[in-house]
């Protein structure tokens, strides 16, 4: 049996860049949850049993903590258990991240579900407290807000929002959203007392009371650390003898979400011109079907992990599930199109970052193909316009949250830092998986001369890259840098296996090209017992992750000695949390580790290399999302100095969502979890 997982930062509500917050420590009530940045955006719950209080969220020390029993992830759920005085309660963040449902995906809509029974055989009085500070809709606490009340037949509703409005007015990384309105909605039929009030007053209220405020506070606006102003609800369960349920939902309606090319595009959901207030009206109606399909759902795909790389492998995934998903924005274009839009999180704050769609697409390839085309149209379409003057693939289009062009390296300006190799081979692989595994044929022939341009520059310049960045552009510039040339090798394969099926009269030749590559990388690369980093460096190695497409894809432009004689050296000299990128340093890249783990296809080779990862998270002592650029020595997330001069590293980011490529090896489980498959049953 599977010990639990010690999770070095857990998910309470994932929807966006912006709207994201989570717990820090092992307890909920070990530190005040906050926004995956650090910064605060604070939740906090208390129990009244028989008059006593507790606390179950959120670090106020003058109440007594319940005993947490466990907490446990799963893709679309957090779910922890506590008891006190003879009662247990079960508390359920529940974000219906249904990837085959873009509709239900897009909606900023967390349910908090409280679940609380006697576990003594007594009956027990019972009053339930939750709370959200003023900080999740501003950047800073220093900034004032206002707050208020709407009218609704169905909810209790009260928001609280920034008090200059102004959508989309900054870019950055180590940001938060400080325009649109934050909403604590209630069911009307709870008859649960709510109040807008600070909150030592709200909690001390309850705490002795088991009551709130009547009347909420008047005195705006005031800064949003001013004794910190909340959005406070109290449910009376009475007393209990059963499980008795409660819930309340947790919404964001940021207006505006992306700017794309000049054009402000609102979240997927408001496509069709539905109201925020509809919206919540839908949710509100639709809360039981939909967590009775999460369930479903979290179940159905933790046993697929579970059968493809073991029980270590499924925690990985579970927790990779939202944290993916979260690190970008769906939006609807003018005419309707779903844009998926990434952002570089600690990173450096790109949107649409092309190396960044790549590491992440496995999971969209698996469960939505209209995600990985939503992330590759915008770069294609900007990339066919006379702004975009190169031969090769954007990088990127600009600073989260608007995508208005390039400005990694040297922009539109030059080739200055540019990828053109990576980015070039990411697009055609991306490509060539969506036409081979998700059969989008039409999609590929609307943009076929784009990417016919983008295999014309790998024709010429791929198989021995000059001096330039790759993806892990942290580890500097290099040339002849071996695993980009298997990138780029396998791209042209990609395209030719493409071109063939499209009736393209180059595909012969692409075709002979990338097999001929392969020969000469097989020789050139070699250094006995592995390949090289680079060609011209002797007794060097580096993980050779992009191989695995050669296998996925059928290509079959190498033979499976190459990988096994891989899998061999990574095996022998990995670390005890997992292996390095390469052998310059002893840090690592967790997507590439699992990718590198899949090479062979053999679940021994797999869980070699996975399971350490699985340690990794369970004794990091970087406490936070996920990190995907860690230490295989000490287990610490990687540090830098960003542009502000302060020290982060790769944290939330979407590239978690290379997790899952294992499960693309079997196009019969591609097929299950279809969103064509799913939305039969």
């Amino acid at each position: 049996m599977l010990k639990s997982l010690r999770y070095p930062a857990v998910p309470l509500i994932t929807h966006d860049p912006y709207f994201s917050v989570w717990s820090f420590s092992d307890k909920l009530t070990g530190t005040w949850p906050t926004h995956w940045t650090g910064a605060p955006s604070s939740l906090s719950g208390f129990i009244r049993v028989d008059g006593q209080a507790y606390r179950f969220c959120g670090d106020l020390r003058s109440v007594p903590e319940m005993e947490q029993l466990s907490v446990e992830v799963f893709p679309t759920r957090t779910v922890y258990t506590f008891s006190a005085s003879g009662t247990k309660l079960t508390l359920t963040f529940l974000t219906p991240a249904l990837p085959h449902n873009l509709d239900i995906l897009s909606r900023p809509v967390t349910y908090v579900v409280f679940d609380v029974e006697p576990i003594d055989g007594k009956e027990h009085k019972v009053e339930l407290y939750f709370d959200v500070d003023a900080t999740i809709c501003v950047d800073t606490g220093l900034q004032k807000v206002v707050w208020g009340r709407f009218k609704h037949s169905e909810l209790d509703l009260m928001s609280v929002s920034h008090e200059e409005q102004r959508p989309l007015n900054r870019v950055g990384d180590n940001l938060r959203i400080d325009w649109g309105n934050a909403f604590m909605a209630i069911p009307s039929t709870y008859q649960a007392q709510t109040a807008i009030e600070l909150n030592t007053i709200t909690r001390e209220r309850f705490t002795q009371s088991g009551t709130l405020p009547a009347c909420d506070n008047l005195s705006m606006p005031r800064r949003a650390n001013d004794k910190w102003l909340c959005m406070a609800a109290v449910f009376d369960c009475g007393t209990i003898t059963s499980r008795t349920s409660r819930h309340l939902m947790l919404a964001y309606n940021d207006i505006w979400s992306v700017e794309y090319l000049n054009r402000r595009l609102p979240a997927y959901w408001k496509r069709d011109g539905m109201e925020f207030g509809q919206m919540l009206e839908a949710a509100n109606r639709e809360y039981n079907v939909l967590k009775k399909q999460c369930e479903k759902y979290d179940a159905m795909l933790l046993e697929t992990c579970t059968q493809a790389g073991g029980e270590k492998y499924a925690a990985v995934c579970a927790l990779a599930f939202r944290q993916a998903i979260s690190a970008h924005k769906l939006v609807a274009d003018i005419d309707g199109t779903p844009l998926f839009f990434s952002k570089e999180n600690f990173s450096n704050g790109c949107i649409c970052t092309v190396d960044v769609t790549y590491p992440s697409a496995p999971l969209f390839l698996l469960t939505q193909p209209e995600l990985v085309k939503g992330m590759m149209i915008p770069i294609m379409d900007y990339a066919m316009t006379r702004r975009w003057k190169f031969p090769f693939a954007p990088h990127d289009l600009g600073t989260y949250p608007l995508a208005n062009g390039q400005l990694y390296g040297g922009g539109e300006h030059d080739e200055t830092d540019q990828m053109p190799v990576e980015e070039c081979g990411n697009m055609l692989l991306l490509a060539g998986a969506l036409f081979t595994l998700n059969h989008e044929k039409a999609f590929v022939k609307k943009y076929w001369t784009l990417l016919t341009t983008w295999a014309n520059y790998l024709k010429g310049k791929g198989y021995d890259p000059e001096r330039q960045l790759c993806t892990d552009d942290f580890a500097g510039h290099l040339a002849h840098n071996t695993n980009l040339s298997l990138k780029a090798i396998l791209a042209l394969g990609a395209y030719a296996q493409m071109a063939e099926a499209l009736g393209d009269k180059n595909a012969a030749e692409y075709m002979e090209l990338a097999q001929n590559h392969a020969q000469s990388w097989i020789k050139d690369a070699d250094d006995g017992a592995y390949f090289r980093l680079a060609f011209d460096r002797p007794e060097s190695w580096s993980q050779k992750y992009n191989l695995i497409w050669d296998r996925l894809l059928g290509l079959n432009l190498f033979p499976s000695s190459i990988a096994e004689k891989e899998m061999a050296h990574y095996r022998r000299i990995q670390n005890r949390y997992g292996l390095p990128l390469d052998n310059r340093e002893s840090y690592t890249k967790l997507d590439w580790i699992t990718w590198s783990a899949a090479l062979t296809g053999k679940r021994d080779d797999f869980e070699a290399l996975v399971n350490p990862v699985f340690d990794w998270l369970n004794d990091s002592p970087s406490r936070i999302p996920m990190s995907d650029w860690y230490d295989t020595i000490t287990g610490k997330q990687v540090n830098y100095y960003s542009s502000e001069g302060k020290q982060i590293g790769f944290q939330a980011r979407s590239v978690v969502g290379g997790v899952f490529i294992k499960l693309l090896e079997d196009r019969k489980v591609i097929e299950k979890w279809s969103p064509a498959a799913l939305l039969k049953k």
